[in-house]
């Protein structure tokens, strides 16, 4: 499964906010949603992220094997 939890410490990193990606960058809210929730988005939105915030695709997302997101659940 991909996880977006580097997106959000690359963004922290930056001072760029969620809502500062919507209202200054363009992007749409309901990916924001969608990123928040480990949902589907495209290559396309990650490139973007990854433009917007001068950074690597690692930077963004991450993949763990379905048996490990299912450990961290039981935690």
């Amino acid at each position: 499964m991909i996880v977006y939890d580097p997106l959000w410490e690359t963004m922290k990193k930056r001072n760029i906010t969620a809502y500062a990606l919507v209202k200054k960058h363009g992007f749409n809210s309901a990916n924001i949603f969608r990123l928040r929730h480990n949902e589907y988005v495209s290559t396309y939105m990650i490139n973007k992220l990854c433009k917007t915030l001068n950074c690597t695709v690692e930077e963004v997302l991450l993949f763990k094997p379905d048996d490990e997101i299912e450990q961290d659940g039981a935690k």
